[in-house]
């Protein structure tokens, strides 16, 4: 049964005139379901994908075609988002509320998206309902083509690695507990790899965890891509006796340093060079340590894992290697991000070197400076804010509500700068100019660190700093090398500043990724649109598109006659194939 779908599948796709070397196709299957497992020695409910946590890695190359069939297997509702993915031309892909109505329980939904121009380490993530809390993630790697050079040698081998905070709750009990104004408390432990801590000390780890062992052969070299797909702590990542050697950020090469450990902020994801040339005398510790916290009492926040040589003589003992000692030097995790710069001189998913693009010889159009501070209640709630506006949710998603012309759902008049007014709840988006440069000042006024991304672009990060923002400290920027990534961290009392080039026309997520702040507001969105209104600016809403808030009532039920209905009217090749996929799938089961 199963070889006969291959050969059916495989007989449209050929008709179709969808295989060639310009565009392949790679197609996932994902159901998303609950599984029971006990990461920390605790039964608890998890989210797994195909049955596994974490999920499987997405492994494309440049410019692939990307088709996920995402079923929803959970009693709630679901977004897949694809975070640091680019989604050209096509927000409606980008698994987020503005952008995309939510995949009902039991119900099935599938994504089609390019990974135009793109190469680089990211990750995939339930986005709704603090669901990430429970898992559902995975590693989403973007090969180059083979035409383009990396600025390394080719690895001996690939390594993804989910490095996060943990809680033995549910992931139900967790947003209830910010539902009801309290905060959810210093997490159980650190997860690597969805597994619990190697018992390196037995009075603070239990016995019977299972831990994640990464074997590797020795005097070879590996890629080793690393995601904090954690809640809201940071975490500073290290092996033992080995150096890091940075090598790409979130699709970026960097000038390549090496590292004896690196800081990596929530929604960060790093790839480094790791050269197995040590004597294997024994197992190695492989460390994920909480940072800017009191280390006696987060000592149980700490995940380990084992570098296993395959000559190793013996098991890992001893204390860890040490996290940085900066207790009293504030400035020491950020001099390491300072140091975290664009390989100018590489070639990115393009042949033409990355710096190429002069981004500090453009001048900047739009300025928004943007405020969070502690929670505070609004209308008796406890809530988070960027310049005194804690983010609603529409029931219409924003781009759903511009394709149909739909009057209240939002408003384009997000302040550029923070309000003196008590804040208040709103869904107050940003009007971005297509193709300006936009210049955003994130002014973090917490007591933590948060950690930002946006959606649909790389950003320059181009400065950080403690103290307030002001004009003078543009003469403190980085105009020539500044990295370019989708997350980036402002630490306590802090600012960062990034450049923005508005090129990708949607409706784009700007949000903490520090999932308690997010739930509670801390997000807005970026509004860019083509006044042309060209499909060569932005795909065409997609035919498979779900209706929700004022639009329900076009909402059609889920079944096999829907979508074959679906393939009337202007449908694209790639969605023609989805759709006769899922029928040969349907007559198949029979």
């Amino acid at each position: 049964m199963a070889s006969t779908l291959s050969m059916l599948l495989c007989i449209s796709v050929l008709l179709l005139g969808l295989c060639s070397a310009e565009d392949p196709f790679a197609f996932y299957d994902f159901e998303v379901s609950y599984i029971t497992a006990s990461p920390l020695g605790v039964e608890q409910q998890v989210i797994a994908v195909n049955g596994k946590f974490p999920g499987p890695v997405i492994n494309v190359t440049t410019n692939y075609n990307v088709v996920v069939n995402v079923r929803n297997k959970l009693d709630e509702e679901l977004l897949m988002h694809w975070s640091g993915v680019q989604q050209r031309k096509s927000s409606w892909q980008d698994g987020v509320l503005g952008t995309n109505c939510p995949i009902p329980a039991k119900w099935n939904w599938t994504y089609q998206f390019q990974v135009k121009d793109q190469i680089g380490s990211f990750f995939y993530f339930p986005s709704l309902n603090f669901q990430r809390a429970a898992g559902g993630y995975g590693g989403f790697t973007i090969n180059n083509r083979v035409i383009i050079p990396i600025p390394f040698d080719t690895p001996d081998g690939d390594i993804t690695i989910m490095i996060g905070d943990w809680y033995t709750r549910n992931h139900t009990a967790l947003r209830k507990t910010l539902e009801d104004g309290k905060e959810l408390g210093m997490p159980d432990g650190v997860l690597i790899n969805g597994k619990g801590p190697y018992r390196y000390n037995n009075s603070l780890v239990p016995d019977g965890i299972d831990y994640e062992t990464i074997t590797v052969h020795p005097g070879k070299t590996y890629r080793i891509r690393v995601s904090n797909v954690g809640i809201s702590t940071s975490l500073n990542f290290r092996i033992q006796s080995h150096n890091l050697l940075l090598a790409e950020s979130e699709g970026s090469y960097t000038v390549q340093q090496n590292y004896t450990s690196l800081d990596i902020h929530v929604g960060q994801s790093y790839s480094f060079l790791l050269t197995t040339d040590q004597n294997a005398s024994s197992d190695y510790y492989i460390v994920a340590s909480a940072r800017f916290e009191n280390e006696t009492l987060w000592q149980r926040v700490t995940g380990v894992a084992i570098l296993k040589y395959t000559n190793s003589k013996g098991k890992a003992h001893g204390p860890l290697p040490d996290p940085p000692n900066d207790e009293y030097d504030k400035t020491f995790s950020m001099n390491q991000a300072r140091s975290i710069r664009w390989n100018v001189t590489a070639s990115g998913a393009r042949p033409n070197p990355q710096g190429s693009f002069r981004y500090g010889s453009i001048n900047v159009t739009e300025l928004y400076v943007l405020r969070n501070k502690p929670p505070i209640k609004i209308d008796g709630k406890q809530r988070t804010t960027l310049n005194e506006i804690s983010f609603s949710n529409p029931k219409t998603p924003i781009r759903l509500a511009d394709q149909f012309k739909l009057k209240g759902v939002y408003k384009l008049d997000f302040p550029t700068k923070p309000l003196t007014e008590s804040p208040k709840m709103g869904t107050s988006v940003i009007n971005g100019t297509y193709r300006g440069f936009m210049e955003i000042i994130l002014q973090n006024n917490h007591t933590k660190v948060q950690t930002y991304h946006l959606s649909g672009y790389a950003f320059f990060v181009v400065g950080m700093d403690y103290g307030e923002w002001t004009e003078n400290s543009r003469g403190t920027y980085n105009k020539w090398d500044g990295i370019a990534r989708s997350t980036i961290q402002v630490y306590p009392g802090a600012w960062t500043a990034i450049l923005i080039s508005l090129d990708n026309v949607g409706i784009w997520n700007l949000r903490t990724e520090n999932l308690d702040s997010w739930y509670r507001g801390q997000e807005t969105y970026i509004r860019v649109v083509n006044p042309e209104a060209t499909n060569k600016t932005e795909l065409p809403m997609p035919d498979n598109t779900l209706f929700c808030g004022a639009l329900q009532k076009m909402q059609k039920p889920q079944d096999v006659t829907s979508l074959a209905t679906s393939i009337k009217g202007n449908t694209s090749k790639l969605s023609f194939t989805v759709l006769l996929l899922l029928l040969i799938s349907a007559m198949l089961s029979v």
